[in-house]
């Protein structure tokens, strides 16, 4: 059988890493299972659940322009109808948001982020890591006026 995305093929385990497994699929190709999608279950050591020289059966889940190969066991495993395995996250590509940030949102921590989420506010990366750099100068400009003082530091407070 050819491979291709999509195609479920069976190979061998020829190596093992920390955050995965590389699965050699005949003909001189070569895939990588990744720590995530080895089962539906949480795997802290792969070497727990995989040894090299395993017999296994793979999804071909990417192929790369450079030829790299991305597997998927627990993709490959057929579920019983009523069954169903972890959800997904929908990948889809970057979009900047045109909601406009109200004034001051995000900036006290996680409270107010899960709020403005529940209230369908969409906010773009951007705009939240900008938000969350200029709460982090203030927080840093707050300590060190706190701290030059009692240190006598430069410009600190004398009595």
């Amino acid at each position: 059988m050819s491979i291709e995305v999509g195609n479920k093929v069976s190979g061998k385990v020829t190596g093992i890493t920390n955050f995965g497994a590389f699965i050699d699929l005949g003909g001189g190709k070569t895939g990588l299972v990744h720590i995530s999608e080895i089962s539906d279950t949480f795997v802290k050591e792969i070497k727990d659940v995989l040894k090299v020289g395993d017999e296994v059966t793979v999804k071909v889940m990417s192929i790369a322009d450079d030829g790299k190969i991305g597997l998927s066991i627990r993709k490959a495993v057929d579920k019983p109808a009523g069954e169903v395995s972890r959800p997904q996250r929908e990948s889809r590509p970057y979009q900047k948001s045109t909601t406009p940030r109200p004034e001051g949102s995000f900036s006290k921590g996680r409270k107010d982020f899960s709020a403005h989420q529940d209230k369908g506010l969409k906010n773009d990366f951007d705009s939240l890591m900008s938000s969350f750099l200029k709460d982090s100068e203030d927080r840093l400009t707050s300590i060190k006026r706190n701290t030059e003082g009692k240190r006598g530091g430069r410009g600190g407070r004398r009595g």
